[in-house]
C-alpha cells in the first residue's frame, strides 16, 4: 500500500496543477497587473512543457531508474510550487511554472512505472492502476472546487503552497517504501527525437490554444499545425534511423500499445472538453461563482474514484475489454443525453449526464492502462507510460480548444454546447469500438 500511496500522492498534485489554476487566474492577474498575455501563460506554460517533455522525462526513467527520476521530479515540482506561490511579479510565475510542467513531466512516466514494478501480480497490479487513475478523474475534477475554496478564503498563493507537503511526503514515502528501480545506461539518449517530440507537442496545443481565440482558419493557427506535422514527420524518420529510438516504432506495430494510446486521447479528449464546456455554461450562463461551479462538477467527480476502484476488482474475472467497452458506451450515452436535453436544460437534467461521463471514463482508465503498460517489455516501461499521458495531454487540449472553439463561433451559446457534447458522445463510441478490437479479452489470473 505504502508505494501506492507515494506513486498516487505525486500524480495527484501534477494533475491538481492543470485545473486548480483557472478559477485563480483571474485574482492573480489582477493581483500581479499582468497583461492578458501573461495570464495565458501562466495556464498554459504548465501544459505545454509538461505534455512536451513527457517522451524525455520516460527515455530518462528507463536509462536511469525510474525511482530517481520520479523523485527528481518530485523535487522539481515542490521547489517550484514554493517560488510560484511566492512570485513577485507575472513573469517570475510564468518561469515557475515552467519549470513545474518540467517536474511533472518527469513525475508521470515513472508513476505508472513504480507501479508495473512494485506489484507484479497482475489482480494486484489492474487494482493500483484503478488507484493511480482514480487520482487522476478526482484531482481534475476537484480542482475548481479546491482553487475557489482558497481563492475566496486563504487567497490563491496557496494554490501553490497546499502542494509543498503533498510533495514532501510523497518524497519521503518513495525513499522509504520504494525499490530502487533498474537501470539501463547502455541505453543513449536520442536527443534529436526528444526536440521533435517537445516541438511538436508545444505547437499542437500552442495551435489548439490559439485556435479557440483566434479561429481555425487563422494564419497562426494554420502555420503552427503545419509544423506540428513536421515535427512529427521528422521524429518518425529519426526513430527509423536511431540505433537507440526513444520509442522503438516496432512497439506501435502491437495493436494493444497504439490503440490503448488512441483510446486514451478520445476519452480526454471527451472528458476535459465536457468539464471546460461545463465550468464556461455555469460560470457565463448561468451565472454561477467559481466555487459553486465546482460543487455543479462535482456528480461526475463523486463517480470517479468508485468508477476505478470496482474496475481494478472486476478486471481480475472479466478482463480489460468489456471494462473498458462498456465504460466509453456509457461514457458516450451520458453525452448524448446531454445534447439531447436541449439549449438550455436545467442543472437537475445534467446530474445524471455527468456521473454517467465520469464513472465510464474512470471505468475504462484501468483497462487501457494495463493495456498500454502490459503491451511494452519492462525495460521500456517509461516510454510507455510516457506515450499513454502524452496521448491523453494532447486529448486533453484538443478538447478544451475544439470546446472553446464551438461556444466562440456557433450562432448560440447553446447550440455551441450541444454541438460539443455531441461530439464528445462521437468520441466515446470510436473508442469503444477501438477498445473492442484492440484491448485483449480473457481474465486476469493472480499468478500472471
Amino acid at each position: 500500500m505504502a508505494p501506492l500511496l507515494a506513486v498516487c500522492a505525486g500524480y495527484f498534485m501534477v494533475i491538481l496543477d492543470v485545473t486548480i489554476i483557472n478559477v485563480a487566474v483571474p485574482v492573480v492577474g489582477r493581483d500581479l497587473s499582468a497583461s492578458l498575455t501573461g495570464i495565458q501563460w501562466i495556464t498554459d506554460g504548465y501544459t505545454l512543457v509538461f505534455a512536451g517533455f513527457l517522451m524525455t522525462g520516460g527515455a530518462l526513467g528507463d536509462r536511469l531508474g525510474n525511482r530517481r527520476i520520479f523523485c527528481s521530479g518530485v523535487v522539481v515540482f515542490t521547489a517550484s510550487s514554493a517560488a510560484c506561490a511566492f512570485a513577485p511579479s507575472d513573469s517570475f510565475l510564468v518561469v515557475a511554472r515552467l519549470a513545474e510542467g518540467l517536474g511533472a513531466a518527469l513525475i508521470v512516466p515513472g508513476s505508472l512505472a513504480l507501479l508495473q514494478e512494485s506489484y507484479q501480480v497482475q489482480a494486484a497490479r489492474s487494482r493500483a492502476f484503478g488507484l493511480w487513475g482514480a487520482m487522476a478523474g478526482v484531482a481534475a475534477s476537484a480542482g475548481p472546487l479546491l482553487g475557489g475554496l482558497l481563492v475566496s478564503t486563504v487567497g490563491w498563493r496557496w494554490v501553490f503552497l497546499i502542494n509543498l507537503p503533498v510533495g514532501a511526503a510523497c518524497l519521503l514515502l518513495t525513499l522509504r517504501h520504494v525499490a530502487p528501480s533498474p537501470r539501463h545506461p547502455g541505453r543513449p539518449l536520442d536527443w534529436p527525437a526528444q526536440c521533435a517530440v517537445v516541438a511538436a507537442v508545444a505547437l499542437l496545443i500552442a495551435g489548439l490554444n490559439e485556435a479557440g481565440r483566434r479561429g481555425w482558419s487563422d494564419p497562426a493557427v494554420l502555420a503552427g499545425l503545419g509544423l506540428a506535422v513536421t515535427a512529427v514527420a521528422a521524429f518518425v524518420i529519426r526513430e527509423r534511423l536511431a540505433r537507440s529510438p526513444v520509442l522503438p516504432l516496432w512497439l506501435l506495430r502491437s495493436p494493444a500499445m497504439s490503440g490503448g494510446a488512441a483510446i486514451g486521447l478520445l476519452f480526454n479528449f471527451a472528458f476535459y472538453g465536457m468539464v471546460f464546456t461545463a465550468s464556461l455554461d455555469f460560470q457565463h450562463q448561468r451565472g454561477f461563482t467559481a466555487l459553486e461551479t465546482g460543487l455543479a462538477l462535482f456528480p461526475a467527480v463523486a463517480m470517479t474514484m468508485f468508477a476505478s476502484v470496482l474496475s481494478g476488482r472486476l478486471s481480475r474475472r472479466t478482463g480489460d475489454r468489456p471494462l473498458v467497452v462498456c465504460g466509453m458506451l456509457l461514457g458516450a450515452i451520458g453525452l448524448a443525453g446531454w445534447a439531447a436535453e436541449g439549449s438550455d436544460p436545467a442543472y437537475p437534467l445534467l446530474v445524471a449526464p455527468m456521473m454517467a461521463t465520469g464513472f465510464g471514463t474512470s471505468f475504462a482508465l484501468t483497462g487501457s492502462t494495463t493495456t498500454v503498460m502490459g503491451a511494452a517489455p519492462p525495460a521500456y516501461a517509461g516510454a510507455a507510460s510516457a506515450l499513454f499521458n502524452t496521448t491523453r495531454q494532447i486529448g486533453s487540449a484538443t478538447g478544451v480548444a475544439l470546446g472553446g472553439s464551438l461556444l466562440a463561433t456557433s450562432t448560440g451559446y447553446g447550440a455551441g454546447l450541444r454541438g460539443s457534447m455531441a461530439i464528445g458522445a462521437l468520441a466515446y463510441l470510436t473508442a469503444a469500438a477501438l477498445a473492442w478490437l484492440c484491448v485483449p479479452a480473457g481474465a486476469h489470473r493472480d499468478g500472471e
